[in-house]
């Protein structure tokens, strides 16, 4: 741990609002414990380097800036303006002049490039150990594999020299080494980060990856970062519903393979956590499903065994035609296959491919969310020398899929092995979803309550805003509860129950007769001598342009205004004309549900 400050983001935004630190003190001293690290950094900055990011902050605000401070780590196959991008390999570098877009958006966000890290050659690999710069040692225990491609980015998080670090993610480089430094890594859906200025793996593959302390620092750079970029070809705009975090039902469901299906390659501790995991996510509300995952797994083997790879080559075409021998030799011997496929191979294969997207988006359809685990085995420096190709193959019998099939996925670690090591899972859906993925995620970290990669920081406790102006808060007290007689009315619009909680108690409760019996809540007036009550209630959150219909066919005496909740808040709400009272009281009840239950 490199400092007493906890540099997840809303933590260190209180640090410097307090003046227990500033961004220059901070930055200093993190350069300094930065310099400890093996095998991390490509380029560390200097003091010189980093002068003029710290002088931007002057010209910023902590409250107009959400980065503001925030130091991060690029991976070395992403530029930075006036630093060589080598992509581990110093005969291949060069030196932009301007940032990679996803980086300018970072630093104009406040953000401060502490240098570049660390990766396997050219990204070619889950390992974190092929590199001629090096292997990165895991954070935990230096015996183990850090996980690559993004290793160094990984590896600086986990340490606590920096706050978030961006990696790649093509076949999983985003997610296993997150996996393996207790991360949080967010593999976003293809073409909402921009891949402007990243040397490419595959390009039409390719993502830009997070890695975070917390799902709630992984969404904010995630707000930051995924701006519409019109020069990226692969860009893609983001959706509304997608933009801001989310609210979810706490009732979900969740689907994992079948367990002939799950692959953990003799590792019983693995096995043992991954259990583990799914049983607390039943006690987190989650119904299990057992799918066959075969058009997934299916996939995966086309990233390799196709076509796929000729991106590979031709992305480093020059270098492997002109000095091959300046490659490692298990990145040369990957990429070199990449020219051996025709152009009927390569049809053949998006044949298939289409094939399986569609039986894999029927089962992405069936259930909320769908999880593995991140990794099925956590390899030793010296396991993967024996058999480097084998067991990185194995690494990513969980990931390889993810980007063929175009999915969105979060990694979120959930506990630890009896020998001290990371372990975690992987949650994904669709496209699109990476808001609703990171509010699971941020339930999963809630509840595991570890520290905070290899730091021994604990979890703070934040919230993210969710307001929007795509939707609307309405509290419901009696017919549109869930599963009573009126919450199709809801449930049609799209709306989502978000919380079951109480009124303040200063109601009183009447049945209104009519073809469908419904409840009128009457606040109590100031010189109103009767006690009044507290009543069970539910929060729906209803898309903005479903309200007006959903107002329209409100009957009288009811109406909508705002309504008080027992923790003080007001939300817009059912109300009812003084008139109502002339109905039955039926307060004592507590409920809706509860009188309807004694009357029925």
């Amino acid at each position: 741990m490199t400092t007493d400050i906890n540099l997840s983001i809303n933590t260190l935004q209180k640090a410097y609002a307090s003046g227990e630190t500033s961004p220059e003190q901070l930055i200093k001293s993190l350069l300094v414990e930065a310099k400890s690290l093996t095998a991390v950094w490509i380029h560390l900055l200097t003091e010189t380097e980093i002068a003029p990011y710290l002088a931007n902050l002057k010209n910023m605000s902590p409250e107009t800036h959400p980065l503001y401070g925030v130091p991060f780590a690029i991976k070395d196959n992403i530029d930075l303006a006036g630093i060589p991008t080598t992509a581990a390999c110093a005969e291949f570098a060069y030196t932009p002049e301007k940032s990679a877009f996803v980086v300018e958006e970072l630093i104009a966000a406040g953000a401060i490039p502490l240098g570049k890290t660390n990766l396997d050659q050219f990204a070619t690999g889950l390992v974190g150990t092929r590199s001629p710069y090096g292997a990165t040692p895991n954070s935990f225990n230096p015996k183990y594999i850090s996980g690559g491609s993004s290793s160094g980015s990984a590896v600086a998080t986990a340490k606590g020299i920096v706050s978030f670090a961006l990696g790649t993610d093509t076949a999983g480089s985003g997610r296993v080494p997150a996996c393996f430094n207790n991360l949080v890594g967010l593999k976003p859906s293809k073409g909402l980060l921009s891949t402007s200025g990243v040397v490419p793996a595959c390009r039409s593959l390719d993502c830009v990856s997070i890695f975070a302390l917390t799902a709630d620092d992984a969404n904010t750079v995630f707000q930051v970062a995924a701006k519409y970029d019109e020069d990226d070809r692969y860009a893609r705009k983001n959706i509304a519903e997608n933009i801001k975090p989310v609210v979810l039902n706490n009732k979900f469901t969740f689907a994992i393979p079948k367990a002939e299906q799950l692959a953990f390659f003799g590792c019983d501790s693995y096995e043992r956590a991954f259990i583990q995991a799914v049983t607390a996510l039943e006690k987190l509300g989650g119904t299990k499903v057992e799918l066959d995952f075969t058009p997934l797994l299916d996939a995966a083997k086309l990233l390799y065994e196709g076509p796929w790879v000729a991106e590979r080559y031709i992305a480093t075409q020059d270098i492997l035609e002109e000095q091959p021998e300046v490659m490692m030799d298990v990145t040369r011997t990957i990429i070199s296959q990449g020219d051996k496929h025709s152009a009927v191979d390569t049809f053949y294969a998006l044949y298939r491919l289409q094939s399986l997207k569609k039986l894999a988006d029927k089962l992405i359809g069936q259930v909320d969310v769908l999880v593995t685990p991140t990794a099925g085995r956590h390899f030793t420096l010296d396991e993967i020398a024996q058999e480097p190709m084998l067991y990185n193959s194995q690494l990513g019998y969980y990931t390889n899929f993810m980007n063929l099939l175009d999915y969105t996925a979060i990694a979120v670690p959930t506990k630890f092995t009896s020998k001290g090591l990371p372990f975690g899972v992987t949650l994904f859906s669709d496209a699109f979803t990476d808001q609703k993925l990171l509010t699971y995620a941020k339930r999963i970290q809630d509840d595991a309550q570890l520290s905070l990669g290899a730091t021994g920081w604990t979890l703070p406790k934040t919230t993210l805003s969710t307001e929007s102006d795509a939707f609307i808060d309405v509290v419901v007290c009696g017919a549109h509860l869930s599963g009573m007689a009126l919450n199709w009315q809801l449930t049609d619009r799209k709306a989502v129950l978000i919380e079951q909680t109480q009124s303040a108690a200063k109601y009183q409760m009447y049945s209104i007769a009519g073809e469908i019996e419904r409840p009128a809540m009457i606040r109590n007036g100031v010189f109103d001598q009767q006690k009044g009550t507290s009543f069970e209630v539910e929060v729906w959150r209803l898309p903005i342009e479903a309200f007006g219909s959903f107002v329209a066919g409100i009957a009288q005496p009811l109406g909508i205004g705002k309504v008080e909740l027992a923790d003080g808040r007001w939300l817009t709400g059912f109300i009812a004309e003084g008139h109502a009272a002339a109905g039955n009281n039926i307060s004592s009840f507590g409920s809706w549900r509860a009188y309807k239950a004694q009357t029925a």
